[in-house]
């Protein structure tokens, strides 16, 4: 098949693995780098409609499955990582890193430090809808901008994502480029501070220098831990599945961690159908065990090895 002419860079069967935090996943038919959001527009304007788009973050929050993906995987760079300060507001590009927008909100005196220990970029935490310490994307959310299949540039409202517990309804092939943000104002140094601290905490409960993609189930209860003292934590992921005996639980090169039962570990040569089947062991137990149904948190795509 022809494919479009960009200024970006277009790959041909490019290998995923080592884009993902998992480390895991086959090879996408084609991997698109835009050079910028005209090119990005020009290009999903010119590819055939039949052809399937995935657009991609950082890979923080996903198991490419080992067969890869039939579809045009289009990842933003330094095109699109801009973070800028206009008064009261953040805008920030769909690549520029959670924890970046954070720290550069913060040093300008807006408090958007729930963003601080979110592993991922602008444009997934929208799409997700991520949240932290009981505080939403959703909840500072202004507008973002997001080029269509179709190639068109169009704003979208809170209203036109329909936000929820780590959902939107953006339309299929559509590709977040930008975010912009109204968060409350605080003292820069107050919110350094409770950066470092979140960050210490996160150290010590996640088993963050492994190979992780994040929380691996959503909370059945269907909100975020708040990080204070008085979180209840009966309907906790985590705890769930420590009271299904899984905490630590493997299957291959794969592993519930022992640190923090809700985050799903590669020790080294696992592959994507080590994790997932793993993942549904944890689902099904959990099922048995309480009668509560987990829903993967982490998003799974592709096609299982041939």
């Amino acid at each position: 098949m022809r494919m479009p002419e960009t200024r970006g860079k277009l790959t041909e069967h490019r290998v995923l693995s080592d884009l993902t935090w998992l480390r895991v996943g086959g090879p996408a038919d084609w991997l698109f780098q835009p050079a910028d959001v005209e090119d990005l527009a020009a290009f999903l304007r010119d590819l055939p409609p039949e052809v399937p788009v995935f657009p991609m973050g950082v890979g923080s929050n996903l198991i490419v499955r080992d067969g890869g993906l039939r579809a045009v995987v289009i990842r933003m760079g330094r095109g699109f990582n801009h973070i800028e300060i206009e008064g009261d507001r953040v805008r920030a590009g769909a690549a520029a890193l959670d924890a970046h927008v954070a720290r550069k909100a913060a040093a300008a005196g807006l408090d958007l430090t729930f963003l601080r220990t979110i592993p991922g970029a602008i444009g997934g935490a929208v799409r997700m809808n991520a949240g932290c310490y009981g505080i939403y994307t959703a909840d500072y959310f202004v507008e973002a901008t997001a080029v269509t299949r179709a190639g068109e540039v169009v704003t979208l409202t809170a209203g036109d994502l329909n936000f929820r517990y780590r959902q939107t309804d953006l339309p299929e092939g559509w590709v977040i480029v930008e975010a912009v943000f109204a968060p409350p104002r605080g003292e820069a140094g107050a919110l350094e501070a409770r950066m470092a601290e979140q960050l210490a905490k996160r150290d010590a409960t996640q088993p963050t220098k492994e190979r992780t993609a994040g929380s691996t189930f959503r909370n059945p209860a269907g909100f975020s831990s708040t990080g204070r003292a008085d979180d209840v934590h009966d309907l906790k992921a985590w705890k769930v599945i420590d009271d299904a005996g899984m905490r630590g639980a493997r299957i291959g090169g794969a592993q519930m961690s022992e640190k923090h039962s809700n985050f799903l570990i590669n020790t080294g040569d696992a592959t994507a159908q080590d994790l997932e089947t793993l993942g549904e062991e944890v689902r099904k137990r959990v099922f048995q065990n309480s009668g509560i149904e987990l829903h993967w948190e982490i998003m799974r795509v592709g096609e299982p090895a041939p």
